[in-house]
């Protein structure tokens, strides 16, 4: 298998994006089965999560693919461009996924495995932003499966901390947007390339390193503008549940 250096940075900064991205999903998640009984939060959580982890590695693999016919380019490129625009032209609206909802049947199912197979469409369904940056980043199979996996853990283990990271700085998440966009742009020049539309190729170093100095200054400004207000206890409920500490009634 071909290693090199550069595929080591790409495997790092999909374990960030994909823990920055994953986090305040993964809060929605926790939330949606707040609507379950207490006793079963954690066992649909697990379910939810389990099945949807099994989905995105195959759509993770069929990604990989796809992303080799030239067309895909440009819709993946066109789809990370909305949502970037969708991020920052409505963020205010996006509040009301907190509201926890009543979980009722579903097709059938009982609300306890109807509230699992909606975490898992969930899941996916949040999955696909990231996964389309991955292909984008490096073409190597092991390096995309490598990342999400990682970054997928990752978050699991610090799921708490993370969101609070992500909500006292909410600029680190908008500076994981502006690289979504920046992927988003570099996928339509690589589209318009194999036209021969446009003369150049971005290189894979160059991405990285612009992605690199995306990140840094997102961070230095999160740093500067400063925490934001306190968490609600809605929050506090769904951060203990994904860190796997006991709730209190």
């Amino acid at each position: 298998m071909d290693i090199s250096s550069q595929d080591l940075v790409t495997v790092g900064f999909l374990v960030v994006l994909e823990g920055l991205l994953s986090a305040d999903n993964a809060l929605v998640m926790a939330i949606m089965v707040l609507g379950l009984p207490h006793d079963r939060h954690k066992q649909a959580l697990r379910y939810g999560l389990l099945g949807g982890f099994a989905f995105r590695i195959i759509a993770t693999l069929l990604a990989v693919y796809l992303i080799q016919v030239s067309w895909v380019k440009l819709l993946g490129g066109l789809y990370l461009l909305y949502l970037t625009y969708g991020h920052f032209a409505g963020q205010e609206e996006g509040q009301d996924r907190r509201t926890p909802p009543k979980a009722t049947s579903w097709l059938g199912l009982s609300p306890f495995w109807a509230t699992v197979v909606k975490v898992e469409l969930v899941n996916l369904a949040f999955s696909i932003d990231s996964i389309i940056v991955a292909v984008g980043m490096s073409p190597k199979r092991w390096v995309v499966i490598t990342g999400g996996i990682l970054g997928i853990v990752a978050m699991r283990l610090v799921a708490g901390q993370l969101i609070s990271l992500v909500q006292r700085y909410p600029a680190l998440v908008d500076g994981a947007f502006v690289i979504i966009a920046w992927v988003g742009l570099k996928l339509g020049l690589d589209y318009l390339h194999t036209l021969g539309w446009v003369p150049f190729e971005i290189s894979h170093e160059v991405s990285i390193a612009l992605i690199v100095v995306i990140f840094i200054v997102a961070f230095i400004y999160a740093k500067w503008q400063g925490p934001s207000g306190p968490t609600s206890q809605l929050t506090e409920n769904a951060e203990a549940m994904l860190e796997g500490r006991e709730e209190e009634e």
